[in-house]
């Protein structure tokens, strides 16, 4: 099966050592790794989560392979995803990142950057990022057979996404939500029979049906 066949196929897609995984992820070396030991995993620390949510805000209208190229540089650029240094960040700052070829050179979603870890920052006064993005919690999981069966967000997404605007958060809609939930394993959306389905240790790898999540998480 060709890589443009994989990608167009929505069920699992299995290796020669019998593990399933969507078609997306065995299109590249890149989205095998990061699918295989990241992608659906928890994430708590401030700067991951604010990485995660801004990466999420790049990705818009792009690829997420395109991001995952490009993430040490950004990982550079924006100081680690350090709330405290980004909110200090001015114009000069701006037109810095505007000539890094090594980012996504999008100014408002540069902006949007720093404007969300100022918004971080605050955020501290009443739990911080992790304690907020997580209150978004569903009580229960999807349970996918294919890509068609994911929705493109859910009511917990609208939430979050309603919230984190409020709190001043910029490129942050229920989509992008939606893909952050999923990928710091807030929502299980790894495909029914995927071996990484279960393995955030928030649901069983069954799925829903009465099932609940860890309340540790």
């Amino acid at each position: 099966m060709t890589s443009t066949q994989m990608a167009n196929d929505t069920r699992l897609v299995y290796d020669s050592a019998g593990l399933g995984r969507p078609a997306w992820a065995m299109t590249s070396p890149l989205l095998l790794e990061y699918y295989d030991t990241e992608w659906g995993m928890p994430v708590h620390e401030e700067s991951a989560l604010l990485e995660r949510l801004c990466l999420e805000g790049f990705q818009a209208g792009l690829s997420w392979e395109l991001v995952l190229r490009k993430r040490e540089a950004f990982r550079a650029a924006f100081v680690g995803f350090d709330a405290d240094l980004l909110a200090s960040f001015g114009e000069e700052e701006v037109e810095r990142l505007m000539n890094n070829a090594g980012i996504i050179r999008n100014r408002l979603k540069i902006n949007a950057v720093l404007n969300n870890a100022t918004a971080t920052v605050a955020l501290r006064e009443t739990g911080g990022l992790d304690e907020f993005i997580w209150s978004f919690l569903p009580a229960d999981t999807i349970a996918p057979e294919s890509e068609e069966d994911i929705p493109k967000y859910t009511q917990e997404a609208l939430d979050m996404s309603k919230a984190l605007k409020k709190a001043g958060f910029k490129f942050v809609g229920p989509v992008t939500c939606f893909s952050l939930m999923t990928a710091i394993g807030m929502v299980d959306a790894h495909l029914v029979g995927s071996h990484r389905r279960g393995t955030s240790g928030i649901w069983p790898a069954q799925g829903p049906g009465g099932l609940t999540n860890s309340a540790g998480c």
